[in-house]
């Protein structure tokens, strides 16, 4: 007010609010699509139908890694007891995780669903290869950080079949629809 003498006060969430103008929103598309990606490359070398468990290479070595190089020896007893004498399941397994995951990011549907499948990936390659020799253990850090994001900033909503889709969901009450909500 004019010739008022109370200070004019900034409204707190004018100034600490977070830009979600267009640029935000293609670097949010941009990671999304970047982390599909990657997670399509990296099924490259998971070769079925042995999965390299013959040659002792590709998702073979990595798997063997958790074994060699313990993080954490029950995650290491898993490996010895579960996932080795059922590898060609379990390589079936990663391989369509991995697919699905990729598939679904780059194309933002059910985003949030597939970041939490991303993050707990990463958790498991993280247990295997962590203390390999020669291993940058940053690069596992990044992957769980960009997932993290992926999961909360939802960016399937942003040029995503989530934000295509939730309008839709929205107008209806049922359980698949607050489920796909929650998802995307």
């Amino acid at each position: 007010m004019i010739g008022s003498k109370t200070p004019m006060r900034v409204n707190e969430l004018d100034v600490n609010a977070i830009a979600a103008g267009r640029p935000t929103r293609v670097v949010l598309a941009a990671v999304r699509i970047a982390v599909g990606l990657m997670w399509l490359q990296n099924v490259n070398w998971k070769r079925p139908p042995d999965f390299g468990q013959a040659s002792g290479n590709g998702l073979y070595q990595y798997t063997a890694d958790a074994v060699k190089n313990p993080v954490l020896e029950p995650f290491s007893w898993l490996v010895t007891n579960v996932i080795f004498p059922n590898f060609a399941l379990f390589g079936w397994g990663v391989l369509i995780v991995e697919f699905c995951l990729g598939a679904f990011l780059l194309v933002g549907l059910l985003t949030r669903f597939w970041a939490i499948i991303g993050i707990l990936q990463t958790i498991a390659i993280t247990l295997s290869v962590l203390n390999t020799p020669a291993e940058w253990q940053w690069s596992y850090y990044l992957m769980f950080a960009a997932q993290f994001v992926l999961f909360a900033t939802a960016a399937g909503r942003v040029a995503g079949v989530d934000g295509l889709l939730r309008p839709r969901w929205s107008l209806h009450s049922g359980r698949s629809a607050r489920i796909a909500m929650a998802l995307s």
